[in-house]
């Protein structure tokens, strides 16, 4: 039990301490922001957020420093920060949709709703299917018709187990009737060096793909969104091949758990101030991504409403954890 002069000296302290994270909420930020890209540099992703990151750093008033850390299909970033940052606004990250699926399919060393802090909700990709502009498949529906002659045979390259672009082509295959063999990379640079050098037959990834498609080395099969790309006006969608899909991950900016309110509120502000730039928009239309844009409080509510739609999603693949 404290005695009163004890009392009184623990009340003061927690005054004390509520005052002074007040003071450094108001003064933040005082120092250099590091985001994480959990993809490595030089991708579609990486030059997107580095230009989100450079307007949205005039905006709060220090530079914000990206830091590529790739892996786990994305989540290798976020996972370390959750465990190893402090929740002071320093460190944040960008949040590939694979943070909220990995947990579904494999034990990991997160939860994707309790440790970390959502802050702002910014744009998706344009995901798309290619293959070496020298290979005999000049239609996906070329790919069906070998695949089902030959089960597993054909290879694909994503940027890890778990993404959208694993768990996308394993829906398209599953609605084909016909068996593909994953394989694995770390970002779009190794997936474009894989089928380029014939090391897997086809590729599925965001529009990292861009350069070879338009310098006639790779040949872009089909696209994920809802309607064509302008861009690509002779690619079809998923939809127009007779497949009920749209996939385009959604991603944002989150930080570790436990964040300050009035810290999230000024970094949702520098970002949203920032995709709303037409020089940043013009980046992101390069990659065929669009601003999709989610409020701190909205982005929570889609986290959860993603994780219970992928639950279903992986649990009918079979690619469910088992325990």
């Amino acid at each position: 039990m404290l005695g009163l002069n004890g009392l009184a000296r623990y009340v003061l302290a927690v005054v004390i301490a509520g005052v002074a994270a007040q003071a450094l909420a108001q003064d933040y930020p005082v120092k250099p922001i590091t985001l994480i890209v959990p993809w490595p540099a030089g991708g579609s992703t990486d030059i997107s957020m580095r230009a989100i990151a450079d307007a949205a750093s005039k905006h709060i008033g220090q530079p914000i420093v990206v830091d590529n850390k790739a892996g786990g299909g994305g989540t290798v970033g976020p996972a370390t920060m959750a465990v190893g940052a402090k929740p002071d606004g320093y460190t944040i990250a960008q949040i590939p949709i694979t943070v909220f699926r990995l947990p579904l399919m494999q034990k990991t060393t997160w939860d994707a709703q309790r440790d970390f802090t959502y802050i702002v909700h910014l744009t998706g990709y344009t995901f798309g299917v290619t293959a070496n502009a020298d290979s005999p498949f000049k239609a996906w529906s070329d790919v069906v018709d070998f695949a089902k002659q030959n089960p597993g045979k054909v290879t694909y390259a994503t940027p890890g187990a778990g993404t959208s672009l694993h768990v996308g082509m394993e829906q398209v295959a599953a609605k084909a009737g016909i068996k593909l063999t994953h394989v694995p990379f770390k970002g779009g640079a190794e997936t474009n060096a894989a089928v380029l050098g014939g090391h897997t037959t086809l590729q599925a990834d965001s529009s990292g793909w861009k350069p070879l498609v338009e310098a006639g080395k790779l040949r872009l099969l089909m696209i994920w969104t809802a309607e064509r790309s302008k861009n690509y006006p002779n690619a079809p969608t998923l939809k127009e091949l007779g497949y009920p899909f749209v996939f385009d991950s959604p991603f944002g900016i989150a930080g570790p758990k436990g964040m300050d309110p009035k810290v999230v509120a000024k970094l949702h502000d520098a970002f949203k101030k920032a995709i709303d730039e037409p020089a940043v928009q013009d980046t992101l239309a390069k990659y065929d991504m669009v601003v999709n844009y989610k409020s701190t409080a909205d982005y929570r509510a889609f986290v959860g409403e993603t994780i219970e739609g992928e639950r279903k999603i992986i649990t009918d693949l079979g690619l469910a954890k088992t325990n």
